[in-house]
């Protein structure tokens, strides 16, 4: 039975709103000249996400909406004029520096020499005041920031950034520098977009094509499904709402007209801080959605014996020894405090040891993120024992109906023919019994969503840890509802960026004891799975044909002994003395031959292993690509190639789910027909 009140439901995660801000610096012509108006036109523009904000909280009180976080590179010009914005308000400020913090300021100090390049990297030597003051204004906007550095290329940057300061006529020394830096800007810009909803963007329109300009900044955020809120630095009271890359291209038809869509901001900011309501909510009255879904379910410690039909299928035909085949199948679902020491550990612990700079940060992925994969792991695999169990269960009643009405031919008279009809009666009202149950409860659609949750969370401390994120238009939408996406999206920004500096050394161990450990695992996991899917999927194949084999010898064996009968090769009465046996044989085997069909159309089972094969497969990829840039020296393993492999696997995971949709999508529960 239940046990809520040992293992309540997880605290729901904070709703925030995540900003990031770009724009030109101080040396642009349009943004010098129109410093004011930007600064008045951004702050009319934080006054609506407060109000929106506020509106939102007002509306739901018992929904934790936090104070708005802005992420900024904090560079001079509109990423400090944003921060000192956004200090003022109250909201949380996030800087993921394309490098780590004393080359950050170095460069963005803006020194005159190297000599005083060099004075802001070590303490040494002289500096003139006004780079000391540049230097200060920096400081003071990142110790009020929670900072994610980027600093595993700092010692090439640094020897380039020197370089260039050396030879100022160097045009080679210049590129060779503009080139790394611009490329650690845009990696930056990227970290920054990911963990945004909305970017504010303050660009003049020109050039998209300079790496790590806010023009490229901008198309980059849009290509990756980002929306952008562009406030033209030409004409500060012009502004639109950019949604997808095309939009760039009608830039020039709008440039003069005059538009503020404060609406459409609103609405915008709006689908950030709600789920997007499922179509079931139109026909489903008691449906939950947000964050309250998870809340109304109840926890079960362990899974029932009557809904382990589907599980049963899979022991019976896809495993290898006769004793697993009839195994106890009952499983003890991990608890959310049982998981941080169960198969949570090792993760937590290569967190620990990786965010000694960011305890608390650990805290939070287990508090946030275990304990509520463990609770939506445990719940889904209720609800998948319940409909799969339930629909096999529909299918052997429905055969044993059949069956059950007809078995008083070869063993009782017309007269007892009424205990076989209640038989059948009870088995026919079962069937109704588990569909108006299963449809009820929604054990498909909650199984389904909850699903979701629970795999999507899996991989997460390894996406935290590297402050890695799926942006939030590259999101993949339920066809029934999106809730469980945006549950996950905001417990996951709700944890945000670690207080970290990102090291090669530090990439080499998240690298081998997070990502390649867990995709290891998986594959595995997936091997094994198509293995024993594919296993079932055949030998239910053999029995069913088998069945009906034997239907066809049953009736061409009758059909033989009436033609001997009529041939007078044998007594006429031999036919008609089996004649019910045969009638019996003859509905028996086509009926549980067709019912082990349907089991087996059911649960796809050739499909899933299909598809765990081709998870398998991807995941090796990965496992082959970390092995060969873990085999090389520590300089060559950058965060850039580090992040791809844990959004590769991200995109495995997401991919996986989605094909796994796709084949019970339209299954739902139903009377065996």
């Amino acid at each position: 039975m239940a046990n809520t009140a040992r293992f309540p439901a997880p605290s729901a995660p904070s709703i925030r709103l995540c900003l990031g801000v770009t724009g030109h610096r101080d040396a642009n012509p349009a943004f010098s000249v129109n410093r004011g108006a930007i600064e008045e036109a951004l702050a009319e523009v934080f006054d609506l996400f407060d109000l929106v904000v506020a509106a939102e909280r007002a509306a739901n009180p018992t929904k934790a909406v936090a104070e708005t976080r802005m992420h900024s590179l904090l560079v001079d010009g509109l990423d400090q004029i944003a921060a000192r914005q956004a200090k003022g308000r109250k909201w949380e400020l996030v800087a993921p520096l394309p490098f780590g913090r004393r080359l950050n300021t170095a460069i963005n100090a803006h020194p005159l020499n190297a000599d005083e390049a060099r004075f802001l990297l070590s303490g040494n030597g002289v500096c003139s005041a006004a780079t000391q003051e540049r230097a200060t204004v920096i400081d003071d906007l990142v110790d009020s920031a929670r900072l994610f550095e980027l600093a595993d290329r700092d010692a090439l940057i640094e020897h380039l950034y020197l370089a260039k300061l050396s030879a100022p006529t160097d045009v080679n020394a210049a590129q060779a520098y503009s080139f790394a830096a611009s490329e650690r800007v845009a990696l930056a810009a990227q970290v920054m977009i990911e963990q945004s909803d909305i970017v504010v963007g303050v660009w003049d329109g020109g050039s998209t094509s300079f790496v790590g300009g806010t023009g490229h900044t901008i198309a980059l955020a849009l290509s990756m499904g980002t929306p952008v809120l562009w406030i033209d630095a030409r004409n500060p009271r012009n502004w639109h709402i950019l949604q997808v890359p095309e939009h760039l291209a009608a830039l020039p038809h709008v440039v003069g007209e005059a538009s503020q869509p404060m609406a459409e901001l609103r609405a915008l900011v709006e689908t950030v801080l709600r789920p997007t309501p499922g179509k079931t909510m139109a026909h489903k009255g008691d449906h939950e959605e947000g964050l309250k879904a998870l809340d109304a379910e109840k926890w079960r410690p362990k899974s029932q014996f009557i809904w382990h039909g589907y599980r049963r299928v899979e022991a019976l035909f896809g495993s290898e020894r006769m004793r697993d085949r009839f195994r106890n199948l009952t499983i003890h679902y991990e608890s959310p405090d049982a998981i941080l020491t169960g198969s949570g550990q090792s993760q937590i612990e290569a967190a620990r040891n990786l965010l000694q700079q960011d305890p608390g940060f650990v805290t939070r992925i287990s508090t946030d993120i275990l304990k509520r994969l463990a609770w939506a792991d445990g719940i889904s695999s209720h609800l998948s024992d319940a409909y799969r169990g339930g629909m096999v269960l529909n299918f052997l009643f429905g055969a044993f109906a059949v069956v059950g009405g007809i078995a008083y031919l070869p063993i009782a008279s017309s007269e007892q023919k009424w205990i076989f009809a209640g038989f059948e009666l009870v088995l026919l009202a079962g069937i109704l019994a588990i569909t108006w149950v299963g449809q009820k409860r929604r054990w498909h659609r909650r199984w389904f969503e909850t699903r979701r949750v629970a795999e999507y969370l899996r991989h997460a401390t390894i996406l935290l840890t590297l402050g890695v994120a799926r942006p939030s238009g590259r999101w993949p939408r339920g066809t029934q509802t999106s809730w469980p996406e945006w549950y996950v999206r905001h417990g996951l920004r709700d944890v945000g960026l670690p207080r970290v500096t990102i090291t090669s050394a530090y990439l080499r161990t998240a690298l081998s004891d997070l990502v390649l450990r867990h995709v290891a695992a998986q594959s595995a996991y997936h091997r094994q799975k198509a293995k024993r899917l594919h296993k079932t999927h055949h030998r239910l194949d053999q029995l069913s044909e088998a069945l009906f084999t034997l239907a066809v010898l049953s009736v061409s064996l009758y059909l033989g002994l009436k033609l001997a009968g009529s041939t007078h090769v044998i007594d006429k009465e031999v036919a008609s003395h089996f004649s019910k046996l045969f009638t019996f044989l003859g509905v028996f085997l086509p009926t549980f031959g067709g019912a082990i069909a349907s089991i087996r159309y059911f649960g796809d089972f050739e499909r899933f292993s299909a598809i765990s094969e081709v998870t398998a497969e991807k995941l090796d990829v990965i496992a082959e690509r970390g092995a060969l840039l873990l085999a090389g020296p520590d300089d060559l393993i950058s965060y850039a190639h580090v992040a791809e492999l844990a959004h590769a696997t991200d995109d495995v995971v997401v991919n996986e789910i989605e094909n796994w949709q796709s084949v019970f999508g339209g299954k739902n529960i139903t009377v065996p027909v």
